[in-house]
């Protein structure tokens, strides 16, 4: 799709959704500012991006809690709306270290938004999640369903930046602002040359899973399977990156005409327990992925799925990749980069 607005920052546009989304700003004619601080990102993800681009982003290093260095980008580069993805994002971190969450997602939002103000930029999506319904009782979650009854901080600091968010539009018509809550983004651009590339012990599924592939870890640890499901593991809903990112370009497409806060659901509207993606991925990539069953961990719920009506209603948008997809591109990006961005895939990288 193309857009009309021309030049967007990408406030963590270096990490795994980050740099899908600004591929695709690029494909839609979109000039794209990249602002990371590299804790958890590779700058050779946006080498590749704009490789498979065709064209140059401009790349800042530094913090969105810098107030200074977000004055100067506003002030520089004429921006006219903002990609936030910049934050950090573990359930079971956040339970153990709160305060930097807090300090991270929500401060570093704030200090984001007061820049924007200063400079008269009043177009964000915010890069919002799923957890912000805490534990719900009904399945699927709707944009109706009730937040606040949270299990973790990363979800609570989410809520909160949503909460300031709606309160600065609800002061000022100015903004247009969409909060995109989504569930649990997999896969990979399906060149293999951008993909999730997580420090340490990976705290999400399936990168865990790929590195068990390739061998860098021994096996999975499955958090939990006495859960009330029908395997007795967490039943999450999968989205393609791919299509998690089209979703914020409609977004960023339907703000152009459509001010003060808005939400959406963007997921695929199915549940897959942790062993049905386990055998999925078997399929994928032809190998065995061996697990163990541990203890729950603290913060995580049974299960959560998507009702997805609003982002087609008003948004024409819906996922369209299915899980095999998924697994395929997941495992093409490990296969090809067994230590993701720290060594470039070659032939005798690919492992068949």
């Amino acid at each position: 799709m193309q857009l009309k607005l021309r030049r967007i920052l990408v406030t963590g546009g270096a990490g795994y959704i980050g740099s899908h989304a600004a591929l695709a700003l690029l494909e839609a004619g979109c000039d794209v500012v990249v602002l990371d601080n590299l804790c958890n990102s590779s700058k050779e993800s946006l080498a590749r991006v704009a490789h498979l681009g065709g064209r140059a982003l401009n790349f800042v290093l530094g913090d969105v809690r810098d107030s200074d260095l977000l004055r100067s980008i506003f002030a520089d580069k004429e921006i006219d709306a903002v990609l936030h993805f910049a934050g950090l994002k573990s359930v079971g971190e956040s339970v153990g270290n709160p305060l930097a969450y807090y300090d991270n997602n929500v401060s570093g939002t704030l200090k984001l938004c007061e820049a924007m103000s200063d400079a008269g930029v009043r177009k964000l999506v915010f890069s919002s999640s799923a957890t912000v319904y805490g534990d719900p009782h009904e399945m699927p979650v709707s944009e109706a369903t009730p937040t606040g009854s949270l299990t973790n901080p990363y979800g609570r600091s989410k809520l909160i930046v949503e909460q300031f968010l709606q309160d600065l539009a609800i002061s000022d018509d100015r903004w247009s602002i969409a909060a995109l809550r989504y569930f649990n983004p997999v896969g990979a651009h399906s060149s293999g040359l951008i993909g999730e590339d997580p420090g340490g012990i990976p705290n999400n599924l399936l990168p865990y899973i790929s590195q068990v592939a390739v061998g860098k870890l021994d096996f999975l640890s499955v958090f939990g399977g006495d859960y009330s499901t029908r395997d007795g593991t967490g039943v999450r809903d999968y989205i393609h990156v791919l299509d998690l990112v089209h979703g914020h370009l409609c977004a960023l497409d339907a703000l152009q005409n459509r001010a003060g806060f808005n939400i959406w659901n963007l997921g695929t509207g199915r549940g897959y327990s942790v062993l049905e993606i386990i055998s999925a991925f078997e399929r994928a990539s032809g190998r065995s992925i061996p697990y163990k069953i541990v203890p729950r961990r603290q913060g995580d719920i049974k299960e959560c799925w998507a009702d997805t009506a609003k982002a087609l209603a008003e948004l024409k948008w819906v996922a369209v990749r299915g899980l095999d997809e998924m697994m395929i591109d997941a495992w093409r990006w490990q296969s090809l980069n067994p230590n993701g961005y720290h060594k470039a895939p070659s032939r005798t990288d690919s492992v068949k």
